[in-house]
């Protein structure tokens, strides 16, 4: 049994219950997302139909032009075994108007135009279905910074984010996430052949099993390496986490007067009703 194994069901009861209080205290009843055919956005449909019925979920496809095939076909199977409405939208014409125009063929680049193409979609699309954004991106990406800002990390709320990937795909299971997605190798699908781990250069399970001696046993650098961790592993990957905080907060604001956003002004998020 691994130190990162969780209860599924009762992770379950708990994220049911939390997205159906966060959605009902911002006077919301209804949910979209962008269903990319990969697990943690499938893990969030799952939970989003549990907690709100399916008649109150969108699914939302929107594949470029290079995108893999299967991809659409993986979110049409997951939608249907959820029973959750879909809407299929072309970002080719918005991404290419902007990188055509601008000659980009870096692949970080135009993978980060993709992914706020995306978003663009889906917060319009929440005004015509009068749902709230919900986000797909799991805690190792988080922490790892692995996302796009105001893109794929962009959501009024994620019930996923403090989920490893091995906790993921232990939910998902529980959950019935179709098997043709949770064995296929995890990929944002940019660019031909492109797969999250090969893009990080290291396995899921590798990144989860440090981080969480990292960030939830708060170990130091020394124990790490007396625990079996490679000390330039535990410093590349401490390092990006540093790096990538500014995805994390709220954009800072200078202070100027005594009540300042986000630093004296703070109040629960449920504040005022």
């Amino acid at each position: 049994m691994s130190p990162l194994d969780i209860h599924p069901p009762l992770v379950e009861q708990l994220l049911v219950q939390f997205l159906r209080e966060e959605l009902a205290s911002a006077g919301f009843s209804r949910a979209v997302l962008g269903i990319s055919g990969g697990v943690d956005s499938a893990l969030v449909a799952a939970l989003c139909a549990r907690a709100l019925g399916p008649d109150n979920v969108l699914g939302v496809m929107m594949p470029y032009r290079t995108s893999n095939p299967d991809s659409e076909g993986h979110a049409r199977l997951l939608a249907s075994s959820l029973g959750i409405a879909t809407r299929k939208v072309e970002i080719s014409g918005m991404a290419d108007g902007y990188l055509g125009a601008h000659g980009i063929d870096d692949r970080m680049r135009r993978g980060n135009v993709m992914a706020r193409c995306r978003m663009i979609v889906l917060y319009d699309l929440s005004v015509e279905w009068k749902g709230l954004v919900v986000g797909t991106s799991n805690k190792t990406e988080v922490l790892l910074g692995y996302s796009t800002q105001w893109g794929d990390s962009a959501s009024a709320l994620n019930p996923i984010g403090d989920l490893y990937k091995h906790q993921i795909y232990q939910l998902s299971r529980h959950m019935g996430v179709p098997s043709a997605i949770l064995d296929k190798a995890p990929s944002a699908d940019l660019f031909e052949g492109q797969t999250d781990e090969g893009e990080l250069g290291f396995s899921y399970a590798d990144a989860d099993r440090l981080l969480h001696h990292m960030v939830d046993l708060r170990m130091s650098e020394r124990e790490l390496v007396d625990a079996g961790f490679d000390v330039d592993f535990a410093r590349r990957i401490a390092a990006r986490i540093a790096a990538t905080q500014f995805k994390r907060v709220m954009p800072l604001i200078a202070k100027l007067s005594q009540r300042t956003v986000n630093q004296d002004f703070r109040y629960l998020r449920d504040w005022g009703r």
